[in-house]
């Protein structure tokens, strides 16, 4: 599976669009249909939970954390990159297929131009090495984290899915993977793969933390140039649902009192969260493909929820935004 150094191709990714158009059953459906596992764990706005976490999981690996550093403003601007990152894969999710593969386009080039070497020696790359966002490696690891805080964060609020919608689940996620650039022999095959996977990286040399991830992740989960205020709960939560080296590299505070305060959330959240109307609980990029796939115009409070979602009131290249 491991894939030294190997960078996704402009060739890999056109045969990828191709096969994708080829295989289609429904291309008003996108890439997933509406019954898929994928639109029914990643409707939930409970997905909010794992941002944190899987944002600090990406931070470990240092290729992307000189990479945000160097080429995004997430220092200054971490609302920012959430919405980026919602606005791709929530398009990629919900949206047609051709939607689906301009967000896939989109996320290809704009990678392309994210390169440079690391500043510091950081676990096992040195000082000066040289990292590209376009790294089949690199992205696995992004995807892995977003798969995975996905599945956390939905087992959190509401009745866990079952080993074998687990399985479908991560099945259908590699779907998405291969939107990204990863190859199918890239990825873990099944579920239990998968996790031995995360947990091999959780101890590897090839995540580390250094003064600058320490710093990114701080400013992310005490919400700095955001008007998104963080609530002490979230972060105590977010340190649990972390591995113990990674939580202890990254300075993060976890003694008795975060410790209650994440048992508390893990018992007061489902309750609330589950009493929720759909209206709240179920995204604006959902709602607003079952209004399409009705022959519906998304309607102003679907725009208002896309945009705290994605930053726009519309997925990527929506008909009504060329």
């Amino acid at each position: 599976m491991e894939h030294a150094h190997s960078l996704v191709t402009r060739d890999h990714m056109e045969r990828l669009w191709t096969s994708f158009r080829g295989d289609a059953s429904d291309p008003r459906e996108g890439i997933f249909p509406p019954s898929s596992l994928s639109w029914k764990v990643n409707r939930e706005a409970a997905l909010f939970l794992g941002a944190g976490r899987a944002t600090v999981l990406q931070l470990a690996h240092p290729w992307v954390a000189a990479a945000l550093n160097q080429h995004s403003n997430l220092r200054t601007d971490p609302l920012a990159r959430f919405h980026n990152t919602f606005r791709v894969v929530f398009t990629m999710i919900f949206g047609t297929l051709e939607q689906a593969l301009a967000a896939s386009r989109h996320l290809y080039l704009m990678h392309t131009r994210i390169q440079g070497e690391l500043p510091w020696r950081v676990a096992a790359y040195p000082q000066g090495s040289h990292y590209e966002a376009n790294e089949v490696n690199a992205l696995l690891w992004v995807y892995a984290t977003l798969v995975e805080s996905a599945l956390l964060a939905y087992n959190c609020v509401l009745p866990p899915l079952s080993e074998d919608d687990r399985e479908i689940y991560y099945t259908e996620s590699r779907r998405m993977a291969s939107l990204f650039g990863i190859p199918s022999t890239a990825l873990p095959p099944d579920w239990s793969a998968f996790e031995a996977y995360t947990r091999t990286m959780w101890t590897s040399e090839k995540l580390g933390v250094n003064s600058l991830s320490r710093d990114l992740a701080h400013r992310v989960l005490k919400g700095r140039g955001s008007w998104v205020p963080i609530p002490n709960w979230y972060r105590a939560l977010t340190a649990a649902w972390l591995p113990e080296r990674l939580r202890s590299e990254f300075a993060l505070e976890f003694g008795e009192r975060e410790q209650q305060a994440a048992i508390k959330a893990s018992i007061w959240l489902p309750k609330i969260y589950q009493r929720l109307p759909t209206v709240v609980r179920f995204v604006g990029p959902y709602r607003e493909a079952q209004a399409r796939l009705l022959g519906h115009q998304a309607g102003p409070l679907i725009g208002l929820s896309n945009r705290f979602w994605m930053g726009r009131r519309r997925m990527m290249f929506s008909e009504s935004e060329r």
